[in-house]
């Protein structure tokens, strides 16, 4: 619910303070940083992805070129919130300005792959999933797209089975971390 809430004031905000049509670009002064943080929970990203739907057109409405990798100046997500990130911030190619996927493109993923990616294939402790349908289909639409490439900045916190451990996949360690 917390999360439907963002949206709403994040939609809200955006309404009430009109919609920009230019491309954000990181603050000079850094008092303000647009950051679009993603939920994760399955099959149930098909939520955050219809309501970014919403916010895709009213943008839309405004600047028929409009992509939301262009009004934040990070994008992130835990989950499938890191699947939905991922896909907004890959750029097409056809167009390396824009963005691969839309939104709508995105609910229409889910309603079509959703069943196979999330088929609670692992019972017991563990993870549910076993991944593998995933990660085919996610190779398939993203190619070999690198964080350095991505049309905004990116962090998608994940979790390294083999190795126990968290991992940050993110364009701020690109420097030293490549």
């Amino acid at each position: 619910m917390a999360h439907l809430v963002f949206f709403v004031l994040l939609f809200d905000g955006q309404l009430t303070g009109g919609f920009s049509t230019q491309k954000l670009t990181p603050s000079d002064n850094r008092k303000r940083l647009t950051v679009l943080s993603i939920d994760g929970g399955g099959i149930k990203g098909i939520i955050p992805a219809t309501v970014l739907d919403y916010l895709d057109k009213a943008l839309k409405a405004k600047d028929p070129n409009a992509d939301l990798a262009h009004y934040f100046e990070v994008i992130g997500g835990t989950d499938t919130g890191g699947l939905i990130a991922a896909m907004l911030a890959t750029p097409s190619p056809d167009d390396a300005t824009r963005a691969a996927f839309t939104p709508a493109q995105i609910v229409d993923f889910y309603k079509q792959n959703g069943p196979h990616i999330f088929n609670e294939s692992r019972p017991g402790n563990g993870p549910k999933f076993d991944g593998e349908f995933l990660h085919n289909v996610t190779r398939e639409l993203l190619k070999d797209t690198r964080l350095s490439q991505t049309l905004t900045n990116v962090v998608i916190p994940a979790f390294d089975l083999k190795r126990q451990k968290p991992v940050i996949f993110s364009n701020y360690k690109l420097e030293n971390v490549p």
